[in-house]
Formats: structure tokens, C-alpha cells, sequence
């Protein structure tokens, strides 16, 4: 029996020898990683943004992890991020290829397509054809007022019982967005909705809870009847859900005459035929998930924040609406030019999406060459984590007075 212990603690012992992680010449500190497992250890599972705070303080504001075997950068602060994003923001572009959220979308969409020609034509597009159709402009205000409508009667129902608002705000945020996307608005009853709405928000918890961080720490479990394998069931169904909508286009759509983000995709398609890029209808599928995702699950989760901070602090509520009711004048809609003269209630709003901190890791980037920051040197292909939750709390760049 002694023998047998004995021999495992050799085995144990030779294994972390031989597996030991060695850091690049002058990589960012960090924790001792371990084999495998890498720095998963100095994580808690459940939130580990306090855990990221306490290594800041103990390595600097640009420090290392492991997620397994992968070696990634924490960034902190303002200086270091402004270095990375910005100055070198051509270095820092790339989106690492290998984690659970990559495979979901399968390399497709925008959001998490790594930096290249494919990832350029659709930025480029997204953001052409999103301001065709009013992004930035009025008609994008009259789409948010019409919704508004939709919101105040459940609120009116409501008065003077409790209710949860979190799947109100997310039918809301996700019609304005299917209004440009698909060109429809769904009721808020609508099976149709109800279904996205349910499937993106599991998949927004289990690809930022612990689950997900297992899945990219040890890759040997990505096969298991594990509870992350419900998000790529979630991800089958709503690329089904999205298949339906470009095949009904497809049937009913007028060439040359755009009524959405569709149909100019595939206008986009005819006029490109069989050229060798990157858009296709697969990637179309993809693409159109990515932006109602991006569309919905950030602003309601922000909306949702504002209201809790507004419902345990009724004087700030109060001074909002003394400060509406003035500059409306008996009005019935406030305009995006009537922010202007709301000093006080666009000072909460703006403190609303500093507390709310929705995506308080921002979307993973990696290094596409060798590089530095902060007199670091980061190799190329390294994943880049920007913690811009540390941006956000850092009190030498807190200009506001904290309204809450």
C-alpha cells in the first residue's frame, strides 16, 4: 500500500516536471500555473472579477493567467487598455479561435471572426447597411418610441404589484432590432419571440459562467454529457430559427428592393455570384444571429440595471422626472436632441452603464503579431482579456460625482 502511494506521488511529481508551464522572456507576471488545469485554480467559478481585482493588486495592471495550456493577458486600467485598443489597436485585433463561443458560431457571424478580409467586408457592411436602415438617425428613434408604447402597457397593468421586468426589457431591445433585421415585430405572446429571447439568454449565462471556463481550461471534457452541451442544442435552434426567416425572404423578396438586412445580404449575394469572398448564405445565418444578440441581451441588461438603481433610490427617480416633465412641456415623447437640455437625467443614464458594467470582459481579443505593452512582450496569438470593469471603478478617471 505504502509502495503504491509512493509510486503515484512519483508519477504526480513527473508529471508536473515534465508539464510545467514556463512563461515566455519577459511575459506580464502572474500566478504558478499547473498542468492542465492551468490557473483555473485562482479562479472562483462563480464570479471571478474579485479574483481579477486581488491579482491587479498583487501583479499590476497587465498580468498573466493560463487557461489550461493557453497562456492569456489580463488588461487594467485605462493606460494599459488605451495602449493595447488603441495605439496598438491593429496588434491587439485578432479574436482567439479556440474557445467555446467560437465553436458555437462555428467561425461565422462577426463578432468573434478573427481579424482578416472576411471579418473587414462584414464589419464594413453591418455598419453600411445598419445606417441605410437608421442607425444614428430618426427613423432608428421612431422604431424605439413605437416600442416604448408596447413597454408602458404591461408597466400600466403593474402599478401597485411587484413584477419582473427582465423578459419585458428583452422583448423590447429584441424587436427594435428585429425591425432591421428582419423587417418585423413580433408580439410579445409570440412563440416565435418568447423561443429567441429564452435561448439567448441561457446561452448568454453558460458561455459567461463556470461551465464555459471549463470547457476552455480543460479541453479533454468538450465531449462529455455536460450542462455546457445545452448551449450548443440552444445554438442548433436558433440557427434554425434564423434559416426560416432568410428562406422566407428568399421567397417573397423583391431584387433591388431591400425591406431589411436580409434581403440587402442577399442582394449582396446576387451581386457578387460566385466571386470567392467570404459572404454567403451560411455565413448570412450566422451574421444576423450575432447582430440580434449584440442588439438585445446589452441593452436590456442595462435598462434593467437603471430600473433596480431607480426603484431603491425614488429621490434620483423623482428629480429625473421633475427634470422630463420640464423640458418636455406636455410633450408626449422626449427626442434623442432633448438630452441636451436633461443634464441631470443623461448624468444618470451615463452612471446607469458605468455601474451596469454589461460585459465587464468585453469580448476576448488576441495578439496578430508579436508585440508589447506597458514593456511587456506578448507573443503572437495570445489571448488578450480586456477587464473593462477595472476602467470603469478606476477613481483617477471617474470624472462624475457617483449619482447612486
Amino acid at each position: 500500500m505504502l509502495g503504491s502511494f509512493v509510486l503515484l506521488w512519483i508519477c504526480i511529481c513527473l508529471l508536473f516536471f515534465f508539464l510545467k508551464v514556463n512563461r515566455p522572456q519577459n511575459f506580464p507576471p502572474g500566478p504558478q500555473p499547473i498542468p492542465i488545469f492551468g490557473n483555473l485554480l485562482h479562479l472562483s467559478l462563480g464570479n471571478p472579477m474579485k479574483d481579477l481585482e486581488k491579482l491587479a493588486k498583487r501583479y499590476g495592471n497587465v498580468f498573466s493567467l493560463y487557461i489550461g495550456g493557453r497562456p492569456a493577458v489580463i488588461l487594467n486600467g485605462l493606460e494599459s487598455m488605451k495602449e493595447a485598443l488603441v495605439t496598438r489597436a491593429a496588434d491587439f485585433a485578432g479574436r482567439p479561435q479556440d474557445l467555446m463561443v467560437n465553436h458555437i458560431t462555428e467561425g461565422k457571424g462577426v463578432i468573434l471572426v478573427d481579424y482578416g478580409s472576411s471579418w473587414k467586408e462584414h464589419r464594413r457592411f453591418a455598419l453600411m447597411t445598419l445606417k441605410n436602415f437608421g442607425l444614428g438617425k430618426q427613423s432608428m428613434e421612431e422604431r424605439i418610441l413605437g416600442e416604448i408604447s408596447h413597454i408602458i402597457a404591461p408597466l400600466a397593468k403593474s402599478v401597485g404589484k411587484s413584477m419582473n421586468p427582465q423578459v419585458l426589457f428583452h422583448n423590447a431591445a429584441s424587436n427594435i432590432i428585429c425591425l432591421v433585421l428582419f423587417g418585423l415585430r413580433y408580439d410579445y405572446n409570440d412563440e416565435f419571440l418568447k423561443t429567441f429571447v429564452k435561448l439567448y439568454t441561457e446561452n448568454a449565462k453558460i458561455t459567461n459562467g463556470p461551465w464555459a471556463m471549463l470547457y476552455d481550461t480543460v479541453p479533454m471534457l468538450r465531449h462529455l454529457p455536460l450542462p455546457f452541451q445545452k448551449a450548443f442544442q440552444n445554438a442548433i435552434c436558433c440557427k434554425q430559427m434564423s434559416l426560416g426567416l432568410v428562406t422566407q425572404h428568399k421567397e417573397t423578396r423583391i431584387p433591388g428592393e431591400p425591406r431589411d438586412f436580409i434581403d440587402c445580404y442577399l442582394d449582396e449575394l446576387d451581386k457578387r455570384g460566385d466571386d470567392g469572398s467570404s459572404f454567403s448564405e451560411a455565413q448570412l445565418i450566422m451574421y444576423v444571429l450575432d447582430l440580434h444578440f449584440a442588439g438585445t441581451d446589452t441593452t436590456s441588461n442595462t435598462l434593467l440595471t437603471a430600473f433596480l438603481y431607480l426603484m431603491t433610490h425614488p429621490e434620483i427617480q423623482e428629480r429625473c422626472q421633475q427634470e422630463i416633465d420640464m423640458v418636455l412641456e406636455g410633450k408626449e415623447h422626449a427626442s434623442f436632441e432633448d438630452r441636451h437640455r436633461m443634464p441631470y437625467t443623461q448624468a444618470v443614464t451615463h452612471e446607469s452603464q458605468r455601474i451596469a458594467s454589461t460585459v465587464p470582459l468585453s469580448v476576448f481579443h488576441s495578439t496578430t503579431r508579436d508585440t508589447e505593452v506597458m514593456g511587456y512582450r506578448i507573443p503572437k496569438g495570445t489571448l488578450i482579456i480586456p477587464n473593462l470593469s477595472s476602467v470603469l471603478s478606476e477613481e483617477d478617471y471617474i470624472h462624475s460625482i457617483s449619482i447612486w
